[in-house]
């Protein structure tokens, strides 16, 4: 890897902070549920509690029923559910389960731990 590559990524990685820290990153999210499984409920519920906590009005949050929608998993190549799909900010990031520990989703969706 050049160093101008590298130093063009370190600048956008900079912005994206610079953005992420002024509050002006919208998150775009998809959660995949099974039905009204409790694993698919409990998702629901942590992923709305995370986002109303640390992200306020700066996301937009759509939830998928697998079995409503078989199809839509195809998009983001969902094979297990609960799963949470993060396409921006980028780079597209899953997480997959229950989402109730809030340390790992917060890292995985590069969140700062305070709101």
């Amino acid at each position: 890897m050049s160093s101008q590559s590298r130093s063009r990524r370190e600048s956008l990685r900079a912005f994206e902070a610079a953005e992420t820290a002024a509050g002006r990153v919208k998150y775009d999210l998809r959660l995949y549920v099974a039905g009204t499984r409790s694993a698919s409920l409990r998702a629901v519920a942590n992923i709305k509690q995370i986002c109303e906590r640390y992200l306020p009005g700066r996301y937009r949050l759509d939830v998928v029923d697998l079995y409503q929608q078989p199809a839509r998993a195809k998009e983001d190549d969902v094979v297990a559910a609960p799963t949470l799909v993060m396409n921006e900010p980028g780079p597209v990031r899953r997480i997959v389960g229950d989402l109730s520990d809030e340390r790992r989703v917060l890292a995985g969706l590069g969140i700062r731990g305070t709101p």
